[in-house]
């Protein structure tokens, strides 16, 4: 009898569409559950009731929250097609790099699309640097972990979605010629077989276009 898992997402969530991604990887079935985050479900609100966000993984009836935490789990638990390095050095430097994303670039990639003036310019200024800082850290390699997609690469995605909030609002943030790097990393995440099955570049581009498209003339 095949494990329980379920997921808790939504769609547009770079966070959500990490867990997609390792899932996928790994090989592993499970049930994905959309939820309208305007009206969170009860179960969402009952699994997650600290943060009351997505995603949530449920696994045998026990709920796994925040995403960088169920990308550790699911590499615990499932251990074929590895997501962290097995070295412990390489293993600490992952994770390093995967919380270096989520609490330096992100929160300044999410404000930046509500920005004006000073604080805009001040953002894009406070982005670059960070993307410099990747730059620097990919250096020649075709992935964040090397050859293959791996922990960071799978964390990192937050900066495909920094392309897709690039193009929607005219931005020069990410450039390929002052990131040439990144642009080729990007390129080979998009040919990735698995990420292509989980995102939809077109699908967030209308979205964001929808949703964002009428700040581009108070900018």
């Amino acid at each position: 009898m095949a494990e329980e898992v379920k997921l808790f997402g939504m769609w547009a969530s770079p966070f959500s569409r990490r867990i997609e991604v390792a899932l996928k990887m790994k090989g592993i079935q499970y049930e994905y559950i959309e939820e309208d985050l305007s009206n969170k479900s009860p179960s969402l609100l009952n699994y997650n009731p600290v943060h009351k966000k997505v995603p949530v993984l449920l696994h045998k009836g026990k709920p796994v929250a925040e995403s960088l935490v169920i990308l550790e789990y699911i590499d615990e638990t499932w251990k074929q097609n590895p997501i962290l390095p097995a070295d412990p050095y390489e293993k600490a430097m992952a994770r390093f790099w995967a919380k270096f994303l989520d609490e330096k670039l992100w929160p300044a990639a999410k404000k930046v699309v509500l920005s004006k003036g000073e604080e805009h310019k001040g953002l894009i200024e406070e982005i670059q640097e960070h993307l410099k800082t990747l730059e620097s850290e990919l250096k020649e390699k075709k992935f964040f972990g090397g050859e293959s997609l791996g922990f960071v690469d799978i964390a990192a995605n937050i900066i495909f979605w920094l392309l897709v909030v690039q193009e929607t609002l005219g931005l020069d943030i990410l450039t390929e010629d002052k990131f040439p790097g990144l642009h080729e990393w990007n390129h080979r995440l998009l040919d990735d077989a698995v990420f292509k099955e989980c995102v939809s570049m077109e699908r967030l581009l209308a979205s964001f276009k929808v949703r964002f498209g009428a700040l581009t003339a108070s900018k």
